[in-house]
């Protein structure tokens, strides 16, 4: 789990200004806003209620803007939530008017909803404050957190090097899936020759490949695929992450 005291650094007040100026809006599924949806509009997935949705949209807020752990944000939101009656498995009817028993509130379901909130909000300053130093530091370098929770994949493209404008990063600047701890960090020429490395070239390894999005409706959706050069292995994002979250939006 990510923790904020850590993050904090990385560029709070782009966070905060990117996470409050979005809309926001009732889902059933996460996946009915696709990708870039997501970069403008908030939701939490059956929330169905507005004043629930205003209640985590608060705490989240709160967290990104006081620094809050999640210890102190879930325990903050989750007596509100229980007293709401969006807790636990309930028999709810969805978008369609179909009765459906699913999971509403649970710690888990909530270490979910600050882990995407906080770490899309803080990468979203990150690319903002990287993309505002280009001129300094042109060469990102992917950085995977290289421990036992770490998708292999993940950590597979650990150290790939790409210049900012390199086409891998409108699919694969992190984060990349349900809590992913990745990161980008910006390198001067001066850097690269430290680490005696040299940038990379995208070109020819990335491709679209149809993805299944949900086995309830069945549905497939193209996402951006990197094929290693080395061993030919295939790496993709989560489905429905295959693109950049800050990528487009100049006015944070």
């Amino acid at each position: 789990m990510i923790e904020l005291k850590g993050l904090f650094k990385l560029a709070p007040a782009a966070a905060i200004k990117y996470f409050r100026r979005k809309g926001q809006t009732f889902t059933w599924d996460w996946y009915e806003l696709w990708q870039d949806a997501h970069k403008k509009t908030f939701t939490v997935a059956k929330v169905m209620r507005e004043d629930i949705l205003k209640d985590i949209r608060s705490a989240l807020d709160k967290a990104l803007s006081e620094g809050k752990t999640f210890k102190e944000f879930q325990k903050e939101l989750k007596p509100t939530l229980q007293k709401k009656g969006w807790w636990g498995e309930q028999i709810v009817v969805d978008t369609q008017g179909n009765a459906e028993k699913v999971q509403l509130g649970s710690m888990y379901r909530l270490k979910t909803i600050y882990a995407v909130n906080m770490q899309t909000s803080y990468m979203t300053g990150r690319y903002k404050t990287q993309m505002d130093n280009v001129d300094n530091r042109p060469y990102w370098e992917y950085v995977a957190v290289l421990d036992n929770r770490t998708r292999p994949e993940h950590a597979q493209l650990h150290g790939l090097i790409y210049r900012y404008d390199d086409p891998f990063w409108a699919s694969f600047y992190p984060p990349n899936g349900w809590r992913c701890r990745c990161r980008v960090n910006a390198l001067s020429g001066y850097n690269l020759k430290k680490k005696d490395a040299k940038p990379g070239n995208s070109t020819g390894t990335l491709s679209q490949e149809m993805r299944l999005v949900s086995k309830k409706s069945g549905e497939y959706k193209p996402v951006t695929v990197y094929t290693d050069p080395l061993t030919g292995k295939k790496i993709a994002p989560d489905v429905g992450w295959s693109h950049n979250p800050a990528s487009g939006l100049n006015d944070i």
